[in-house]
């Protein structure tokens, strides 16, 4: 199957996504439960994930899906992975930081990824062989062709995380810590946006201590077609592996040595 037509797909499943959390977003009965986990999850989460669901089986019957809130696994062949709502909390308090999450897996690897983000107005996308995109602004906006930045000191770089205090129960607090006073600076801009805003190069780095299939499958085959590198904090596969580090090439493997060094659960 041409992967254009499979780009083509997440792009309208993205659409499908943004009429529903579009009009969810900062309503006022916005229902809203804790998962097992302690995590949240709103009625938008889980009304996005069983419409994009229903719009698969319609259209690519063969096709495996899994979904953060209605579940399924990655499977040998083609598995298309959903996160509804990434920055549920966001979504939840007002804050317009949140995207819906698509990509489709061919054995494992992701090779077609869309974030929509529409309270920012922006669509980033990527597909293997295809390059990166953004469209910023309403539907029909020419879209921008993406390029991880070209720094290539730690000493330049601009770092992102989501929250400092994940660090302490996954990988080790002071090995960011050290990571972060190498850098130029760092900020926490969080959850997908820091991964996108490395494609575009205006982030040098993003790391996280911990993330789940559905976080990371869509910006990885994001920050790959923009140049850049996406693995886990060890330099090793995302999936399954120990957290997640975008960065362009030179930066990577710099930040993976600093990460490694004297790393443990716990560790501060």
């Amino acid at each position: 199957m041409p992967r254009q037509d499979d780009l083509e797909l997440a792009l309208r499943l993205g659409d499908i996504a943004d009429d529903i959390t579009r009009h969810r977003f900062r309503a006022l009965d916005l229902t809203i439960r804790e998962k097992p986990d302690r995590t949240p999850v709103t009625d938008a989460d889980t009304d996005v994930e069983t419409a994009v669901r229903k719009a698969l089986t319609s259209a690519r019957p063969a096709d495996a899906f899994a979904g953060e809130e209605t579940g399924g696994s990655v499977t040998a062949g083609r598995t298309w992975l959903i996160d509804p709502i990434d920055g549920t909390k966001n979504f939840l308090r007002g804050v317009p930081v949140w995207a819906t999450l698509i990509a489709l897996l061919e054995d494992g690897r992701p090779t077609v990824g869309v974030i929509s983000a529409p309270a920012l107005y922006s669509r980033w996308w990527a597909a293997a062989g295809h390059g990166a995109w953004l469209r910023r602004g309403p539907a029909g906006s020419a879209p921008l062709p993406l390029r991880v930045s070209g720094n290539t000191r730690l000493a330049d770089a601009y770092l992102s995380t989501t929250s400092t205090r994940t660090w302490d129960v996954f990988h080790s607090r002071a090995a960011y810590l050290r990571l972060a006073e190498e850098c130029w600076e760092d900020r926490a801009f969080g959850d997908f946006l820091q991964h996108c805003m490395v494609a575009e190069g205006t982030l040098d780095i993003a790391a996280e201590p911990v993330v789940n299939p559905w976080d990371i499958a869509a910006v990885q085959v994001l920050v790959s077609e923009a140049g850049g590198l996406c693995t886990d904090l060890l330099g090793h596969s995302p999936h399954g592996g120990t957290g997640v580090l975008s960065a362009n090439p030179q930066l990577h493997p710099l930040a993976v040595k600093v990460l490694s060094t004297a790393a443990g659960p716990g560790s501060v």
